[in-house]
């Protein structure tokens, strides 16, 4: 649905954008992450049409966005980090103004603008000045202009920012059921937000991709952790025949119970493993108190991508695990 190519822009000698690339297809939640001054924001704003870019080619739904601009962002809704509101037109007025610049006119204006404010529970507020709002809720009126027109690319930065719990469990239901007709571009510092909602995730460090994965994969680790009553120099003896178990490294000791990271084999099977680590622990007379397999964490794998070697930081988070 969404294509991009060899994308690059600079800003006087500083390149802000480096030869970026990738495909989204539709129904993907892709978060978009990346250090303050890494590039994404400018990939956003080149995706929506505000800058151009100095190479590269964008398509949208099959339509090149450089070629035919107006046609591709009839397909686009953009809530970028600051929205240009004005702040003296009513929530009404502002709705109006937005589904008119989106050529939506008659009966289907009117439909769109039913729909977007309850979509986003901003019936209370509809006739009150934007200047009055509250900031959660003008960050619900830019989703709502941005979701004017049921766009088929929707892209959104930082689109909880400022709402309270009630009000993130709100959009984060819209998203998943604007994916289900669209792709979304989700840009946050809110790692939970990834979590909650993203299937896939393209880290940009240094105006370049570093990481492009679906999450599932990325929180996949090979070593697994292991809590059991057997001392270190037992446990290695124990495990001896298992080829696929090549690291036992103990994490910590409490009141004889001993914590062990171990690592595994690339093409060892985990599941199978526990089984066979379970049993040869339990036939030996000792207490297996938990097994189960290391998950990490997208902060964790943020800040790896991030202080590995630029010309490495793909390869060696797929290492890391």
């Amino acid at each position: 649905m969404l294509e991009v190519r060899q994308l690059t822009r600079l800003y006087g000698d500083f390149k802000a954008v480096d030869n970026v690339s990738f495909k989204i297809k539709k129904g993907e939640i892709v978060g978009l992450l990346g250090h303050n001054g890494a590039g994404k924001t400018t990939i956003m704003k080149m995706l929506s049409g505000y800058i151009e870019s100095n190479q590269g080619m964008i398509e949208i739904d099959d339509i090149d966005l450089q070629q035919d601009p107006k046609k591709a962002q009839k397909n686009l809704g953009y809530l970028p980090e600051n929205l240009p509101i004005y702040p003296e037109m009513t929530v009404a007025d502002y709705l109006d103004y937005a589904s008119e610049m989106k050529g939506l006119s008659g009966e289907t204006k009117i439909s769109e603008i039913k729909r977007v404010i309850q979509a986003t529970d901003i019936i209370p507020k509809l006739l009150s000045p934007i200047s009055t709002l509250s900031r959660g809720y003008k960050q619900r009126v830019g989703v709502a202009q941005a979701i004017l027109g049921k766009p088929k690319l929707l892209i959104l930065d930082e689109p909880t920012n400022g709402l309270d719990p009630t009000q993130t469990r709100l959009i984060r239901a819209l998203i998943r059921d604007l994916a289900k007709e669209a792709t979304v571009i989700l840009s946050t510092h809110i790692m939970q937000e990834v979590d909650a909602l993203c299937d896939r995730v393209l880290i940009i460090r240094n105006g370049q991709v570093a990481v492009d994965a679906q999450l599932e994969e990325l929180r996949k680790s090979n070593h697994l952790q292991l809590a059991t009553s057997l001392e270190k120099d037992e446990l290695i003896t124990l495990l001896q025949p298992l080829n696929d178990v090549i690291q036992i490294e103990e994490t910590s000791t409490e009141q004889q119970v001993h914590l062990y990271r171990l690592g595994i084999a690339e093409t060892g099977d985990h599941l199978a493993l526990c089984g066979d680590i379970a049993k040869l622990i339990i036939n030996a007379g000792a207490t297996l108190f938990s097994i189960n397999q290391e998950h990490r964490d997208l902060e964790t794998l943020f800040r790896e991508v991030n202080e590995a070697p630029i010309e490495a930081a793909g390869e060696e988070i797929q290492d890391a695990a």
